[in-house]
């Protein structure tokens, strides 16, 4: 039997590499749609927590994954053994970039590496990774053909189809966010889209993998730019005090043509908003090209978490303590609202920053991160507290949870720096607040 005929009779297996924030949740779909799926990741307690039935991430549902491991639908590995009985193949592996801001493929190669030793004919393997163009034919289509032996378009499929994963978002799912696929092949492109049309409601075919590739970079580097400009003209406001900078975006929002609002806060989290303009800023350096403007904006961004800095120092030396006396209460150190998720996390990075400039003082609370590492020392989250935050010479609000009464904080706080205008519906006490983008 094909792969085509084994997709149109749903009579394929799915593996996932790479079980985090975008293999899990892929994986869990295609179980539901009764798709024998198996899960790989080298993390030996996310297979056991799946295998377990245990769920760890929020955008997957609890009792859904149980049941599907119960049912055998989808079960997990912590070694590539299986590949070999496997239809189609998705790598979801991280892409981090290393300290000289440079792209990390490791992670890629490593897992295309593993496939390639076990690949056969008829699979299809799906990258999905953010990466730079290019990493489809020029890094992995070698690796799974010089092992194998075996000829993409002809013995086996490739195709590079970017994850568009937005973490808490209860809207846009996997299910319902549309895709986009490019395969090295026609046939490729045809066979991957058949494929993600089991679990996803609209498939967009391009040209080919380098598209898709670009594409993605496209879709981060756009929030980059646009975020960069308004934190630029937050610290601006700020200056020359009076300018409400949230107000002016909210604003500008009701032209109904030509604009879309974008907001300033203490810096840029997650996984690909960051990372991705220093992955394409590489690739021009190796065609002699500098993008200038967007490795600016990726700066500007990079540089909030030390304004934020700056604007806690500037209200302690209003108080009778010091910096490295005084007592800095952070409300929430997850990269966005309503998650767990702390990848490059502003609200960490203020903390780094001003705990390596002698800041000792400092705590934090956050409804869905239990625990974080600062330079080394481990904090634990603290119960959010009326004494707490009168104990409290600062409230930082990093993160703005739905979940916490922000009229509670204001009325105990002393002082309140809000870097995601979370206290913009609280009337009284306005004079505690200091809020970001609105003077100084």
């Amino acid at each position: 039997m094909t792969l085509e005929q084994k997709i149109r009779s749903k009579q394929l297996t799915v593996g996932i590499v790479g079980l985090g924030y975008v293999g899990l949740p892929l994986a869990v779909e295609f179980a539901s749609k009764g798709i024998k799926t198996t899960g790989i990741d080298v993390d030996q307690t996310k297979v056991k927590s799946i295998n377990a039935g245990k769920n760890y991430i929020d955008d997957v549902d609890d009792e859904k994954l149980r049941s599907l491991v119960k049912k055998g639908s989808l079960q997990a590995a912590d070694n590539y053994n299986s590949i070999g009985k496997l239809d189609v193949i998705f790598i979801c592996v991280p892409t981090p970039f290393t300290p000289n801001k440079e792209p990390d493929i490791s992670y890629i190669v490593t897992a295309t590496e593993h496939i390639a030793k076990r690949l056969r004919k008829g699979q299809i393997i799906i990258l999905k990774s953010t990466t730079f163009p290019n990493t489809t034919e020029g890094y992995v289509k070698p690796i799974l053909e010089k092992a194998s032996k075996l000829k993409v378009g002809r013995d086996f499929h490739l195709a590079f189809s970017p994850e568009r994963i937005d973490p808490g978002n209860k809207k846009w799912t996997t299910a319902n966010t549309p895709i986009v696929v490019g395969g090295v092949t026609p046939e490729c492109t045809q066979l991957a889209c058949m494929v993600s049309e089991f679990v996803v409601s609209k498939v967009i075919p391009v040209s080919g993998p380098k598209v898709a590739e670009m594409e993605k970079l496209l879709e981060n580097i756009f929030r980059s730019v646009n975020i960069a400009l308004v934190n630029e003209l937050a610290q601006l406001c700020d200056r020359m005090g009076g300018i409400n900078m949230w107000e002016v975006v909210e604003a500008a929002a009701t032209k109904p043509f030509g604009f879309m609002p974008f907001y300033p806060g203490p810096g840029i989290g997650g996984h690909c908003i960051l990372i991705d303009p220093y992955y394409l800023a590489w690739l021009a350096r190796q065609h002699d090209f500098q993008t200038k403007f967007i490795t600016l904006a990726a700066e500007t961004n990079e540089n909030m978490p030390f304004y934020v800095k700056t604007m806690i120092e500037r209200e302690v030396s209003k108080m009778p303590t010091s910096l490295r006396a005084a007592k800095i209460f952070f409300l929430g150190v997850a990269f966005k609202r309503d998650v767990d998720d702390t990848r490059h996390s502003p609200a960490l990075r203020v903390m780094e920053i001003l705990h390596a400039d002698g800041a000792k003082r400092l705590s934090y609370n956050d409804p869905h991160v239990a625990d974080v590492k600062i330079n080394g020392t481990r904090f634990t989250s603290q119960k959010l507290s009326a004494a707490a935050l009168k104990g409290a010479d600062c409230v930082v609000i990093t993160t703005d949870h739905s979940s916490y009464d922000y009229e509670f904080v204001v009325s105990n706080a002393k002082r309140i720096i809000d870097t995601r205008n979370a206290t913009k519906n609280i009337k009284k006490n306005r004079d505690r607040i200091v809020l970001l983008g609105d003077g100084v």
